[in-house]
């Protein structure tokens, strides 16, 4: 995931370290500049913008004043030379605070930071929220609800597929392609032709093996790779 960013600061040598920073991080994507907020409405205008690298002492319209009123959605980091900014810019949510000059080391540390944060409002965004929490499918001629969470996993059997659930099995008549496209990816993952499995109930990972407690399951080996990393992330501790 690629963060696209934009840079507003009055000074043009300011903005040139910045934009240096910015292509030496794989994971940004230096999407324009401005010398202003006023000149920035252009690039604000863009819903992509993940992250703002803000100056506070500007023309026209300070930084602050400017986060006062505006109304995006991006992340923000302050670049300015003026120290006793920070309490207050805190205060209106910025993700970090860097005064000039700014150092590389600590510049990559407040964009890690950026990088977290976008990664987890990606995976908000991909898992149901708590009013859609289940979903509803038909068996033995009657409509059940089936909560996200009580779904274990998944299993096709030629036209339906079998659920599995903390409590018991149902049968469905579905497709397990069209059953991977209506579950939240954040919580589903493929790891089989046959098998979707509910990646907050697997309890460990043994060569081509997963266990989900109830029940152990085979990761495909053309997939095992994509699975293992998608399960895993960046949630493994290096030594």
């Amino acid at each position: 995931m690629k963060l696209k960013c934009i840079i507003i600061d009055d000074e043009p040598i300011a903005r040139k370290i910045l934009q240096e920073f910015i292509e030496e991080i794989d994971y940004l994507e230096f999407a324009g500049e401005a010398e202003n907020p006023l000149k920035a409405m252009s690039l604000l205008n863009d819903d992509n913008i993940d992250l703002i690298f803000l100056d506070i002492n500007m023309p026209k319209i300070n930084g602050i004043d400017f986060l006062k009123n505006s109304k995006t959605t991006a992340n923000v980091i302050m670049t300015t030379a003026y120290a006793e900014y920070a309490v207050e810019a805190y205060g209106l949510d910025v993700l970090d605070y860097l005064v000039k000059p700014i150092a590389f080391d600590r510049f990559l540390k407040a964009c890690n930071k950026a990088k977290e944060t976008g990664a987890l409002r990606k995976n908000l965004q991909t898992q149901p929220n708590k009013f859609d929490d289940h979903f509803f499918i038909k068996c033995n001629n009657q409509i059940e609800k089936v909560f996200y969470d009580d779904l274990l996993y998944a299993e096709a059997m030629l036209n339906y597929v079998m659920l599995c659930t903390s409590s018991k099995k149902m049968m469905v008549y579905v497709t397990i392609k069209n059953l991977e496209e209506q579950l939240p990816a954040g919580i589903f993952i493929k790891v089989h032709k046959s098998f979707i499995v509910n990646k907050t109930k697997i309890k460990s990972i043994e060569g081509n093996i997963l266990d989900i407690g109830i029940e152990k399951i085979t990761i495909s080996q053309n997939l095992r790779e994509k699975v293992i990393a998608e399960i895993v992330k960046d949630k493994m501790i290096k030594r």
